[in-house]
């Protein structure tokens, strides 16, 4: 397919940043069972559901235009799913403190690129006057930015001080 039009590039983006939700989903439950601290096991649940809730709207958003939201593999997201496996789940740690935080720097990671992606996809939807699409797309990006405070806070609320300890 060529991508010769703004509206083009939404359609294509749209399966880029479901296939990377789909891929993300798996290792952000992973990375829950993974963890030891309650507080993170459970925000890491939360935001599982939050990214099933994006490939939901996502398929939404798609099949309103007539598109398969399913064609697409993000080599980006599968990138960052390596790195989180082999640094938070395989890897070996002395502390559990200090593998939470490292949890918590891969999560991260997948979160960034998850808000990059909804608000460009919302810019876009925005300038393609899809109102229903960037109000859906927006809800999206405060998930994620919501996802992302929460590791924030789990950090430097304590995590982060008893892997120094």
């Amino acid at each position: 397919m060529s991508i010769d039009t703004l509206e083009d590039l939404y359609l294509e983006q749209l399966k880029d940043i479901h296939s990377a939700n789909v891929q993300a989903l798996d290792v952000t439950k992973e990375m829950a069972q993974a963890a030891s601290d309650k507080d993170l096991s459970d925000a890491l649940n939360a935001g599982a559901d939050g990214i099933q809730d994006g490939i939901t709207a996502l398929k939404k958003i798609s099949e309103g235009h007539d598109e398969n939201p399913s064609g697409a593999h993000c080599k980006g997201m599968e990138g960052l799913v390596k790195e989180a496996r082999a640094h938070a789940i395989e890897e070996t740690f002395g502390e559990d403190a200090t593998k939470d935080a490292m949890i918590i720097t891969q999560y991260q990671r997948l979160v960034h690129y998850a808000i990059a992606g909804y608000g460009c996809l919302a810019a876009f939807a925005d300038r393609l006057e899809l109102d229903e699409d960037v109000a859906a797309l927006k809800k999206c990006l405060d998930a994620s930015y919501d996802g992302d405070r929460a590791m924030t806070e789990l950090a430097t609320s304590g995590i982060n001080k008893d892997a120094a300890a």
